[in-house]
Parts: structure tokens; sequence; C-alpha cells
């Protein structure tokens, strides 16, 4: 990912890369050709430096220690994603095919087992020790349970903010928690500077989930590459359209579109009216400034001058971004 927010990491990226390719080989050419294919798809690769951040930040940084890590990481996030293109029924991601599109789901849903088999037999491999087994275990764990909630609510029209962001807790802030907090300890962090980066690491990913999610409701199809006002599509209530759903003077309209699950094109451009009507993006806005501005809060003194730097413009392009 060329962005000044990972200069201090470059040469580490450009192995990661590498690293990924040879990950997912298989004996079975056609496993190989889907795993070549998800890895060259793109992706900001940012769980994988996170790691790599964390690590420079501790007192025994060892490239060759953090490597096998990192690739871990992007290859867990990686099935998750060829996962749940499949439950979503999605064709592109990034503005590429997906797997499902490209094969089958029967082949994309053992592709995602495979890798993240593979994941796990390099964690193994390394002899990390157990606690970052267990935090790895789960990770998946509640990546899955973050789906099923996710599922079970779908097109109930009206959740509240607490479970909105458990959700989104267990979909991607406790991933991008335990890539700052493992990346700290491998690279000999004490427990508190670990505990911190942890901390760092869960803000940004609970602002970087609000921000994507108000991406899907002002961005076009062609900036973020999926449909604008997916998540409605598919009748998943997101933190601006709760807060719409709480002022709006048309909440009940736009709770009926909510919970009908053969809602058309105009019923999606109809909530997208109503929510951009409110505050509610304001708002999402808001609460994204304040996870950030804590991120930065909590980042440990001992860190190195152009690993914290790094660290802050990571938060900046969270809050920033358009894609």
């Amino acid at each position: 990912m060329s962005n000044p927010m990972f200069d201090v990491i470059k040469s580490d990226l450009e192995v990661l890369e590498e690293g990924l390719l040879r990950a997912v080989e298989a004996p079975d050419a056609l496993v190989t050709e889907v795993g070549e294919h998800l890895v060259t798809s793109g992706g900001k690769r940012i769980r994988p430096a996170l790691a790599l951040l964390s690590a420079r930040g501790g007192k025994a940084f060892c490239s060759e220690r953090i490597m096998p890590l990192a690739e871990a990481l992007e290859l867990i996030h990686m099935a998750s994603l060829v996962h749940d293109d499949v439950i979503d029924d999605a064709d592109t991601r990034r503005g590429a095919e997906t797997a499902n599109a490209k094969w089958d789901n029967q082949v994309a849903i053992l592709s995602g087992d495979y890798i993240f088999a593979r994941a796990f037999s390099i964690i193994a491999a390394e002899g990390y020790g157990d606690y970052v087994s267990k935090r790895l275990a789960e990770l998946v764990c509640n990546l899955s349970v973050g789906e099923i909630i996710q599922d079970q609510a779908a097109f109930s029209g009206a959740r509240t903010q607490e479970e909105y962001y458990d959700r989104i807790q267990k979909k991607t802030a406790d991933f991008l928690e335990i890539c700052c907090e493992l990346g700290g300890i491998v690279g000999g962090m004490d427990a508190e500077e670990a505990a911190r980066m942890a901390d760092y690491g869960h803000c940004i990913g609970m602002a970087f989930q609000i921000t994507d999610d108000l991406l899907d409701i002002e961005q076009t199809a062609e900036k973020i590459g999926k449909p604008a006002g997916n998540d409605i599509r598919q009748g998943i209530v997101t933190l601006p359209v709760l807060r719409a759903l709480e002022t709006s003077p048309e909440a009940e309209t736009l709770r009926t579109i909510l919970v009908d699950q053969d809602m058309e094109d105009a019923d999606v451009e109809r909530a997208l009216a109503i929510v951009k009507a409110t505050d509610a993006v304001d708002y999402s806005k808001g609460k994204v400034d304040e996870f950030l501005a804590h991120a930065k809060e909590v980042l440990p003194q001992s860190l190195p001058k152009d690993v914290r730097e790094a660290f802050e413009m990571v938060a900046d392009f969270i809050g920033d971004r358009e894609f």
C-alpha cells in the first residue's frame, strides 16, 4: 500500500506481499489460483501494517520474527472476506471480481477455509506461544459471532446503538485491537504498552467501521467498489440509519423500507434521502472523531517518533478516507 503513513514499514510490506503469495500456494492448482486472485485483488493491508508498526515500537523488533504473524493476520482477514462475499452474494470487492462470482460458492467457501487453516498453520510453526494462538482463535470466533448477530438482526428495522457498537466491535474493532496488541507483544513491548496499543486498535477499529458505514450512505459505487446503499438493501441498520430512526420525522417510512426484504432501488434511494435529510452523517462523524482522538491519546510514550507519527497518520487516514 503506497501511503506515507506506512513509509516506515515500506520494505516490510513488500516482503509481506511475497509471503502472502507463498502462503496461499496449495497442492491443488485451483486452490492456489483462488488464493493468488485474492492476494492480487488489492487491499489496504491495514491489519498486518498495524502489527508491523506495533512491533517496530517494541524493544525487541525483528522483521523475521513479526512477519509470519503479519501474514497470518492478513490471511484471516482475507478468508473472512471470502465468506462475507458468499453470505452477501457479492459480485465485486474493491472493483475486482469476488471468488464466488469468478468460481462458485462452494469453491469460495472451501478456499476460505483453506486460507484460515494456512493462517493457523503459520502461527503454529512459528511458536509464538499460547497467548497469541488464544487471541487469534478468539478473533475468528468473534468475527463469526459478529456476522451471525448481523444476519439475525437483518430486516428487523430497529436496533439500539449499544447493539450496533457490540456488533462492530466483534466484526471490526477486535481485529485491529489484536493486530496492535500482538504486534507489540512480539516486538517486545511490556504489558502496559501492549494494553495501550490494544486500546488504540479498538478505537481506530470502531472509527473504521463507522466510517465504512458512512461511506455506504455518502459515496457512489464507483468510489467504494460496491453498490451504494448496500447495507440498507440488506436490511442492515448502521449508526447513521439508527440516528435517522431516532430523529427523522419520516422515521416510520424509513423503518418500513428497512424491514422490506423485497425493497426496490427506488426504496433504497428514498431511505438514503431520509437519512441524509437528518443530522445522521454529522452525528456519526462526531463519534468517529471521538474514537480517533482517544486513539491518539493512549499511544505509549515509549514509541519512537517515526512510529508514533505513523500511528497518528493511520488515525487521520481513517477519519478522512473516501473509499
